[in-house]
């Protein structure tokens, strides 16, 4: 995989830890990590991240 260019959340706390990381690959695929644990990284494509934050932001999950 080539090297991706990792952005902070702007939700995001300062200093170490508590950090959400996304970089895209392409225009279909987007990859997100959490600070503490940055090897392990998820992909998934931009409309199921929407989808996943929008219920997120309703509150939609239980």
């Amino acid at each position: 995989m080539p090297e991706l260019a990792w952005q902070k959340s702007s939700f995001s706390s300062g200093g170490e830890g508590n950090c959400v990381g996304l970089a895209a690959s392409s225009p279909h695929r987007i990859h997100f990590r959490e600070s503490d644990h940055p090897h392990e990284i998820a992909a998934t494509t931009p409309q199921a991240l929407a989808a996943l934050l929008h219920a997120v932001k309703g509150g939609d999950l239980s």
